[in-house]
């Protein structure tokens, strides 16, 4: 990491529902922060053009219809036409586990209107939305159709397939294989302290359902990493002293440590993400540091003017997701 980081601490990640409901593990909302200059920018580019190209997924790529040659074609007691039919197709919302095609089937007799519920798949495909219209039949009509699907990864075109397998009443699809719907980044400005050039990074990610949003951000993140690595060489660290590393953190003592002054340690207390209320009324204080938060009491943070029993709350809340905690004894 950057030794930046050594200064402000660790960025703080963290993720919330996107959609209205609360409960959408489809939609989520990432923040990571307080980065570097520049940072901001860097990470988010990367992770969206990772996120919206490169992640797996299930799409139709083909469709063979009784009566239709190619996607024109009307047929009797069919409401849509061939491309109304392989619109409906390409949109589907599948999951599929695993990578190799195959056919399902999709079988009926009118009247009526057939959705993804009445497709024939095997254990190895799940519809996603089964309330998703395909076709219309009249009185009169029926239909089979035999329809591909495979998983891979960005966007294959038709045309392209058609040049590779170009038989007779084989209609090939574009297939959109990726499960990300949105992804959008926004890079605020962030203060950690006296520091005002820091940033903040925010991912807004949806996803189809045949991934969690949380599930397409680790896999982005898993496909960079392992690209960067043939950059860098685990053997030889280039300038170690200008690259964080919290792995050390925490005092280990020594002969040398025991024998030499401890310089103390002081980490902003604006990593916390306090509450401004809340922050003003420790900083007035004179509390500006977590070691300085740490060693006061309960019954001293009361004193503080401005500090309630809420503000009280949101600390001790605080302090206990980073396994800390307030003193016994008001040391401060």
């Amino acid at each position: 990491m950057h030794i930046i980081q050594e200064e402000i601490g660790l960025p703080i990640f963290s993720a919330q529902s996107g959609g209205a409901t609360g409960d959408d593990d489809s939609h989520k909302v990432f923040t990571i922060g307080p980065l570097p200059p520049g940072f901001g920018m860097t990470l988010g580019n990367a992770m969206r053009r990772v996120l919206l190209s490169s992640l797996p997924g299930a799409a139709v790529t083909s469709m063979r219809m009784k009566g239709i040659q190619h996607e024109y074609t009307t047929v009797k007691g069919i409401r849509e036409s061939g491309i109304d039919i392989a619109l409906n197709l390409k949109s589907l919302k599948l999951r599929k586990f695993n990578k190799d095609s195959e056919v399902i089937t999709l079988k009926g007799k009118g009247p009526g209107t057939l959705t993804a519920k009445d497709l024939q798949v095997s254990s190895d495909i799940e519809i996603l939305e089964p309330g998703h219209e395909i076709l219309t039949l009249e009185k009169s009509g029926e239909v089979e159709i035999s329809i591909t699907v495979e998983k891979g990864v960005g966007y294959s075109p038709a045309s392209e397939r058609n040049k590779k397998s170009n038989e007779p009443g084989l209609i090939h699809i574009d297939a959109i294989f990726s499960p990300v719907t949105k992804v959008q980044f926004d890079v605020e400005a962030a203060r950690v302290g006296q520091r005002t050039d820091l940033e903040k990074l925010t991912l807004n990610v949806k996803t189809n359902g045949s991934l969690t949003a949380e599930e397409a951000v680790q896999f982005a993140s898993q496909l960079l990493k392992s690209y960067f690595e043939y950059f860098g060489s685990s053997e030889k660290v280039v300038e170690s002293d200008f690259i964080a590393d919290f792995s050390r953190a925490g005092a280990q003592a020594t002969e040398e440590g025991e024998a030499a002054p401890v310089k103390e340690s002081y980490t902003p207390i604006e990593i916390l993400n306090f509450s401004p209320r809340t922050l003003n009324a420790l900083i007035n204080a004179g509390v500006g540091s977590i070691e300085q938060l740490t060693k006061c009491s309960e019954a001293g943070l009361s004193n503080f003017r401005g500090f309630g029993a809420k503000a009280l709350d949101e600390v001790n809340d605080t302090l206990a997701e980073r396994g800390l905690a307030l003193s016994d004894d008001d040391e401060k």
